[in-house]
């Protein structure tokens, strides 16, 4: 197959030589008139040598590497990546009787960028951040049903892709269609709501952080700040907690945070509590010393670099308020997901919220992404999720 030419300026092949997935625009000296959103594209050196295959598109990055040398990109390419992507969960003991929930590809984690694939049971749901991905959307369905124990296809990339590609994507099954809408974590039973929910339904990449949580839950009253479908609630309950309080401004989410605690605990199970509220009102208006464990997951504050500055505003007031409030010998859970927003950068604003207050805080933990949502070598952008586990006394 013949893919269209792009040939990079001297000396901007050099990120590519160490396997970094992204051609930037500006290290183009020329490109085929004729490229469109998603055509394959090769990308030569200003020498004429061959780097390797991708997608291309509009924007600061202009192609997204799929191979670094003249492999193809057909079926077979997908299948195999797919293939190897499904074999290192195996490894990691992610498909068991008591766990069906992973993400299966984490773009280019998976040397697939673009592409994210989350699995629950018998369904996955695929999203397409690039048009290429998009374009090959059935291609990659079909691979997906070649593997072990899925059956569906759900595709929701209708807030994924570039708006100004103009693809307008459908979300709907490309391969059978909804059987249930359950799915196993750790032996704890969820909801997930990949129709109409945040993301693919469902946050799989706060499971290990859910599991430690679960272990200093025992006796503590706990806060769930930004609770969405409730998964570091129904940990706590499991846990032993002597309450558990579920807070989010979505009205939708608390229900869903209220089904899946029904789920797991019997009805007369009174230690569960949930609120639609805004979180920073409801943590202005709580009782001092109300709560002995608090979790703040809030969603990313910072999508782009350009909203950085105001992003670390919301994250130092938020902490600030938590730490201010938290009852003394509590442990604070405080994440990150915005990947404009480095480690440094976070832990830099939880230390000044913790100065702010005046209070003795240690770190206990250094928390990040699992290992489903792994983390090229050559693409360290992709390390997205921070979080700390502090000591307040």
């Amino acid at each position: 197959m013949t893919y269209k030419t792009v040939t990079l300026k001297r000396g901007k092949e050099e990120s590519l030589q160490r396997l970094h997935p992204w051609v930037f625009s500006g290290a183009i000296a020329a490109a085929d008139d004729t490229i469109e959103e998603g055509d394959l594209v090769t990308v030569y050196a200003h020498d004429g040598t061959l780097i390797g295959n991708g997608h291309s598109q509009i924007g600061s990055i202009a192609v997204r590497m799929l191979t670094f040398d003249d492999t193809a990109i057909d079926e077979e390419f997908y299948s195999q990546r797919l293939n190897d992507a499904y074999k290192m969960r195996q490894s990691l003991g992610l498909q068991r009787e008591d766990n069906n929930a992973f993400r299966l590809v984490h773009g280019e984690g998976d040397f697939l960028p673009g592409l994210v694939v989350d699995v629950y049971g018998p369904t996955a749901v695929m999203q397409a951040h690039s048009p290429g991905m998009h374009f090959a959307r059935n291609i990659i369905a079909k691979g997906l049903t070649q593997l072990p124990s899925i059956r569906n296809v759900y595709y929701k990339s209708e807030t994924t892709l570039p708006y100004k590609a103009h693809l307008d994507p459908v979300n709907d099954y490309i391969i059978g269609g909804m059987e249930t809408d359950e799915a196993l974590e750790n032996g704890l039973r969820f909801h997930v709501d990949w129709l109409k929910g945040q993301k693919t339904g469902f946050f799989v990449d706060q499971r290990e952080n859910r599991s430690l949580l679960e272990q200093y839950s025992h006796g503590r009253k706990v806060l769930n700040m930004f609770c969405y479908t409730g998964g570091f609630s129904v940990y706590a309950l499991r846990g032993g907690a002597e309450l558990v309080h579920s807070v989010d401004s979505s009205a939708k989410a608390v229900r869903l945070t209220d089904d899946n605690v029904a789920l797991n605990f019997a009805p007369e199970d009174g230690r569960h509590q949930s609120f639609a509220e805004d979180a920073f009102k409801f943590l202005d208006n709580m009782e001092k010393d109300a709560y002995d464990l608090i979790i703040l997951d809030p969603p990313a504050f910072a999508k782009h670099k350009s909203a950085l500055r105001n992003a670390l505003v919301g994250y130092r007031r938020l902490n600030a308020k938590a730490l201010e409030k938290i009852a003394p010998g509590s442990i604070l859970f405080t994440f990150s997901c915005s990947q404009a927003v480095n480690k440094e950068q976070f832990r830099l604003v939880v230390f000044s919220a913790a100065a702010q207050t005046r209070r003795k805080v240690r770190i206990l933990h250094q928390l990040t992404q699992p290992a489903d949502h792994p983390i090229s070598i050559y693409h360290p952008e992709g390390e997205y999720l921070k979080g700390l586990v502090l000591y307040v006394e």
